[in-house]
C-alpha cells in the first residue's frame, strides 16, 4: 500500500519544542498529531512507573503495534523523545529538534524537572544523544537537525516543514 500523505517524526531532547511544533505542523497542515506520551497513558501502554526518571516505562512493543495501522496509512506526526524503536518504513522524515543549553535549562527549571533529570536531559543534548540516535536508525537523506532555541526557530521550522510536505511525493 503507498501511501497518500507523509508520515513525520519529530524527536529530540524533552524540551526541544517538538510538541509545539508538532501541534502548529498538524493544525498548518492537516495532518494528525500523535503524541506518544499522551498515547502510552491513554491507553495504557507501559510497564508501570519510573521513580528515578519520574516517567512511564513505555513498551514499545505495545506501541507500535497501537500506532501500525495509523502509520500505514499516512498522513502522521508522531512526537516522541525516542526514534530507535520505531520501524524505519514508517517515516518519511525524521526531525530532530535541537536546542541550545542554557535555553534548554531554562526550560526544563521551569518543568521543575528534579536535578538528576535535568542533568540527563542536559547531557543528552550536549552528546547530541537523539541526533545520533535518529542517524543510527533511518536513512541520512531523511534525518533532519533543525534548531529550536526561540519562537522565530518554531516559526521558521514550520515553514521548512510545510514546504517539505506540500512537495512531498509518495515512493512508487
Amino acid at each position: 500500500m503507498v501511501r497518500k500523505r507523509p508520515n513525520i517524526l519529530v524527536t529530540g531532547t524533552p524540551g526541544t519544542g517538538k510538541t509545539t511544533t508538532s501541534s502548529a505542523l498538524a493544525e498548518a497542515t492537516q495532518l494528525l498529531h500523535i503524541n506518544v506520551g499522551d498515547l502510552v497513558k491513554a491507553k495504557n501502554l507501559h510497564d508501570g512507573w519510573d521513580d528515578e526518571l519520574d516517567c512511564y516505562i513505555i513498551n514499545e512493543d505495545l506501541v507500535c503495534d497501537e500506532l501500525e495501522d495509523t502509520m500505514e496509512e499516512g498522513g502522521n506526526i508522531v512526537d516522541y523523545h525516542g526514534c530507535d524503536f520505531f520501524p524505519e518504513r514508517w517515516f518519511d522524515l525524521v526531525v530532530v529538534l535541537q536546542t541550545d543549553n542554557t535555553v534548554l535549562y531554562d526550560r526544563l527549571t521551569r518543568r521543575e524537572y528534579s536535578e538528576s533529570k535535568l542533568s540527563n536531559n542536559i547531557e543528552c543534548e550536549i552528546f547530541q544523544t537523539l541526533l545520533e540516535e535518529a542517524k543510527e536508525s533511518y536513512p541520512q537523506d531523511i534525518v533532519l537537525p533543525l534548531k529550536s532555541d526561540s519562537i522565530q526557530d518554531i516559526s521558521t521550522n514550520l515553514s521548512t516543514l510545510t514546504e517539505w510536505i506540500r512537495r512531498w511525493q509518495p515512493s512508487t
